[in-house]
């Protein structure tokens, strides 16, 4: 008993401060998000003051001139092609990722290891050093302020990602359950859509948020090769820097409005993104 006690408060001591801690770096890691909040509801008068005035009063004026009420162009064409380009990429994704990963984890075909190597391997790219062919290639095909040209790119550079992913998430699940479901005659379709897929589901919802979120943020590709029609939301974030300035309160509220989507996809899955990126991780 005496040795016990002075463990246990060791251990709830421990456990303090190490939950102080994880307070602290969160509070580290939203106030940027705060400021920008912020600073997106003050005046372009009071957003360029040095220091800041937290005291200043509050305005709507920032998100009006985001919506066009100015004169200025609609985001919304940008929202869409952002939406349309990350929905519909992730789900070519998953669509490819997850046969892909199922084949190099539980029915694992030859040298699967230098398969996930060849797949690492096509990040280690820079994008820069990609980026002339792809726009002459998008030139020459009549492709260049396509929507479709970035779903394309899109699925390409998040696939490696999310097979890596997948396959380290498939390779927690029994086996013996995929074995019980071939010895009831399931066939591979069925294996995959009724046993891995539910069983998996946290892992796929974690490997979607991601490529969602890496859709949804690139910038460099829709940057060169979208103009007006296919035009994105961070592209079309870029253009409240002007030659006339920088507009702090209006670009705080557009990088707000742009970071929405994001944020909301990642409230809604918070508990199967946390299932998922630790699943395996307790035996």
């Amino acid at each position: 008993m005496s040795t016990t006690a002075p463990r246990a408060r060791r251990v709830r001591g421990k456990g303090a401060g190490l939950g102080l801690l994880a307070w602290l770096l969160g509070i580290v890691f939203f106030l940027p998000i705060a400021w920008m909040a912020l600073t997106s509801f003050h005046s372009e008068a009071d957003a360029a003051t040095n220091p800041p005035s937290f005291a200043a009063s509050l305005t709507l004026d920032g998100y009006r001139e985001f919506f066009g009420a100015g004169g200025g162009a609609s985001p919304w064409p940008a929202l869409v092609n952002s939406l349309v380009a990350s929905v519909a990429s992730t789900l070519l994704v998953l669509l490819l990722a997850f046969p892909a990963a199922y084949a190099l984890s539980i029915n694992r075909v030859r040298k699967w290891t230098d398969v996930l190597f060849f797949f690492l391997s096509t990040k280690m790219l820079p994008v820069v050093a990609g980026l002339l062919p792809i726009y002459l290639f998008a030139k020459n095909a009549g492709m260049l302020d396509n929507i479709w040209l970035l779903v394309i790119l899109y699925t390409s550079m998040n696939l490696p990602i999310a097979v890596w992913m997948m396959q380290s998430f498939l390779a927690e699940i029994p086996v013996a359950v995929i074995e019980a479901a071939r010895v009831d005659g399931a066939r591979l379709p069925t294996v995959l859509a009724r046993v891995v897929a539910p069983i998996s589901l946290p892992g796929i919802a974690a490997t979607a948020l991601i490529c969602f979120i890496f859709s949804w943020n690139e910038l460099l590709f829709a940057r060169v090769l979208t103009g007006v029609v296919a035009e994105t939301a961070p592209v079309f974030l870029t253009g409240f820097i002007t030659s006339q300035g920088l507009f702090l309160a209006k670009v705080c509220a557009a990088s707000l409005v742009i970071s929405l989507p994001v944020l909301a996809a990642g409230f809604a899955a918070q508990d199967k993104l946390v299932q998922g990126l630790s699943l395996g991780a307790v035996k």
